[in-house]
């Protein structure tokens, strides 16, 4: 029978063999009968694939014949045995076997038995068969360097039209052993991209093909990507104390040709929970902020055209808005000569004027405050009271920039009944704080002055 058509009477024997439910098997106490013959294979009798063998025999005649017993030795391994029962072809009529447990590039040894109901033939001589080596991968292989996070493998498509697919494996030099990464399907399909990377770290890439019927060729040549670096890190940074309502951050600028921008992170404190405030393309940014004295923690990072993000965590500056100045140390408060005098001490040189703020009621329902502003000396009068009237006083000193300080220890001055006013009333700021009710007029009555000082707080 032509070896041509082993292929396909091979695949026409599976379905016979693989509809008996259970095969026969040699019996260890089976008598062996001379008479009955052996299966010769034919001259062109085996054919060897990378992973599957296909074998071929004589017909056999004789009607006393049930089947055939196949014996398996694999040669390449070590401690083989040399009775190695393997399958059973269950009819005298099948004349070929396929065997798919096969290895690429191993040397298989077969031998056969035929068998009745009462006996076993001897066996017949065994025919030796190696394997196909695996096929080779593809022949060209290329890794492309200094990519963002990623590497890109291209190969040139392989030859053999029995490849469906390439299967990519990976390493790294901290490791020994190849993983499977991903399977490119289709046989002119070239290139793969990894992604999620480490930054500035090396991998090694190969490839296998694989075929339709499962088969992988031997490994690629290994190429090395090395995945690109990050932006140089910042590492003077600055931030200003001494800015009214705003800190200005300063750092060293980097010199990379696929520069983006820097970022600006802020927190309250040095280790954690810093927030993104701006990105810009200068070395140095203005954080406006509506509150004197308010610290904030800064870092900086760099950004490249591949967003590639620096380090940040490293370094780290404290900026500070501009505190508020000293608040002014009340010194004397007394109501005298018809009018309430107040002085005090300038506690910080960065004052440039004071304000005095003077509260008192108004009727019942009406609580008013009053601001002097602008005041360039260390002392005021304040002729607008009444008899009977009970007034507090703070002082505040502002700088160049409008800061107004927290206000000096209060003072409370308390004008008895019947004491005698005089009524020249300073410049002012009026603020009340609840809604005005009409006082009314209180006549000026010309008594000796009475001076009653109730410090509500120490001065400072």
């Amino acid at each position: 029978m032509k070896l041509l058509t082993l292929v396909t009477l091979c695949t026409a024997s599976l379905l016979i063999i693989s509809g008996c439910s259970i095969k026969p098997t040699p019996k260890k106490d089976s008598t062996i009968d001379a008479s009955l013959p052996t299966a010769v294979l034919t001259k062109n009798g085996t054919i060897a694939d990378m992973n599957s063998i296909a074998l071929e025999w004589e017909p056999i005649d004789d009607k006393r014949v049930e089947g055939v017993y196949i014996y398996k030795i694999e040669l390449d391994k070590k401690n083989s045995g040399t009775d190695e029962y393997y399958d059973t072809v269950p009819s005298r009529f099948s004349t070929h076997y396929l065997d798919t447990k096969i290895e690429p590039g191993t040397r298989y040894g077969y031998y056969f038995k035929t068998y009745s109901s009462s006996a076993e033939s001897k066996k017949s001589q065994m025919t030796t068969i190696t394997s196909l080596a695996p096929m080779e991968s593809v022949s060209w292989i290329h890794g492309a360097q200094n990519m963002p996070k990623s590497a890109k493998i291209i190969w040139r498509p392989h030859m053999n039209e029995k490849v469906k697919a390439y299967v990519v494996q990976r390493r790294t030099l901290q490791e020994s052993e190849w993983g499977d990464i991903a399977t490119v399907n289709g046989r002119l399909n070239a290139e793969y991209i990894d992604k999620n990377l480490k930054d500035n770290f090396t991998y090694k890439y190969r490839v296998r093909a694989l075929t339709y019927d499962s088969m992988l060729s031997k490994p690629s040549q290994e190429v090395t990507v090395v995945t690109k670096e990050l932006p140089v890190e910042v590492t003077q940074i600055s931030a200003s104390t001494n800015l009214p309502k705003m800190i200005k951050i300063n750092w060293q600028g980097v010199d990379a040709k696929d520069f983006l921008l820097y970022r600006v992170y802020r927190s309250h404190s040095i280790d954690s929970g810093y927030e993104m405030v701006a990105d810009t393309t200068k070395n140095s940014y203005v954080d406006t902020i509506d509150e004197d004295g308010k610290e904030y923690f800064y870092r900086v990072s760099v950004f490249d055209k591949d967003k590639l993000e620096s380090v940040n965590k490293n370094y780290s500056a404290l900026g500070r808005t501009l505190v508020k100045p000293i608040s002014p140390s009340l010194s004397e408060a007394r109501f005298v000569d018809g009018r309430v005098k107040l002085s005090w001490t300038n506690s910080d040189p960065r004052a440039k004027s004071y304000i005095v703020q003077k509260e008192y009621k108004k009727g019942f329902f009406e609580t008013k405050i009053e601001d002097f502003e602008n005041l360039t000396s260390l002392e005021f009068s304040d002729s607008n009271v009444v008899a009977g009237g009970t007034y507090y006083y703070k002082i505040f000193s502002v700088d160049s920039n409008g800061i107004k300080s927290k206000p000096s220890a209060e003072a409370l001055i308390k004008i008895e009944e019947g004491a005698a006013v005089k009524k020249t009333a300073p410049i002012k700021n009026e603020r009340r704080l609840q809604q005005s009710v009409p006082a009314p007029a209180t006549e000026v009555v010309d008594e000796p002055a009475v001076n009653v000082i109730v410090p509500i707080k120490d001065f400072n």
